[in-house]
């Protein structure tokens, strides 16, 4: 502000648009997706799957907490993921009658982001105050779920939990509902900041908060998907 010209007013940074959202949520996934295809033409292995997580995770957390609009390190997270799910999918696709299992996935992705998108836009299910203390307890629920998955696959990889039986089968229909019900909060978060009057960066956050549930999803159906087809 003080540093302005004599006579000249601060510029006034754009408002927020439900466009601005659409046109950086394009451009980030369409990073992740160039990544992961490039990763899945060059290397189908799970040497590139382990840096990636990292990586994505050192990202994922620096981006929640600063609440940052930085496009250079959300695209730089978009990058990072579609190497981690290029990777996850090369060795799916590796596997004999898995083939063609990651457009399976990316499909089922985007049909569900989409259905969920019409429930909000019908009101189909409102997010009213007692619906986000639902999602957030259902959220840490999964979390936990996850986290415990994780570990029994580390120690004892036929557990019931992922050994792609009935119970496994279970738990992931579970975390694909929570995953999907959660789009309704990101839509909510946005229509909000838009009413608000929020800057046009925040579109930037907005796209990694979606890609974010995106891949969760993605890497959630694609599991279902390998237990059913290992049926």
């Amino acid at each position: 502000m003080y540093n302005q010209p004599p006579g000249q007013a601060p510029a006034r940074e754009r408002f927020l648009t439900l466009d601005d959202v659409v046109a950086k949520t394009a451009t980030t996934l369409g990073v992740g997706i160039v990544a992961a295809v490039l990763t899945m033409y060059f290397s189908s292995t799970w040497v590139l799957a382990i840096p990636a997580l990292i990586v994505g995770l050192v990202l994922s957390l620096v981006i929640i907490f600063k609440q940052s609009t930085n496009p250079a390190l959300i695209l730089s997270y978009a990058a990072v993921e579609g190497i981690l799910l290029g990777a996850i999918t090369g060795v799916f696709e590796s596997i004999p009658g898995y083939e063609g299992i990651g457009l399976q996935a990316l499909v089922g992705t985007l049909g569900v982001f989409g259905g969920m998108l019409v429930v909000y836009k019908t009101g189909a299910i409102k997010v009213t105050p007692k619906f986000t203390k639902f999602m957030v307890g259902a959220l840490i629920g999964v979390l936990v779920l996850v986290v415990f998955r994780l570990i029994f696959s580390l120690f004892s990889p036929d557990n019931a939990m992922s050994n792609g039986g009935g119970f496994s089968i279970l738990i992931s229909l579970v975390i694909i509902a929570v995953a999907a019900l959660s789009f309704l909060l990101d839509f909510d978060q946005i229509d909000k900041a838009i009413t608000a009057g929020a800057p046009a960066r925040m579109a930037w956050y907005f796209s990694f908060s979606l890609m974010l549930t995106l891949v969760w999803l993605y890497l959630e159906i694609l599991r279902l998907l390998g237990y059913l087809r290992s049926e």
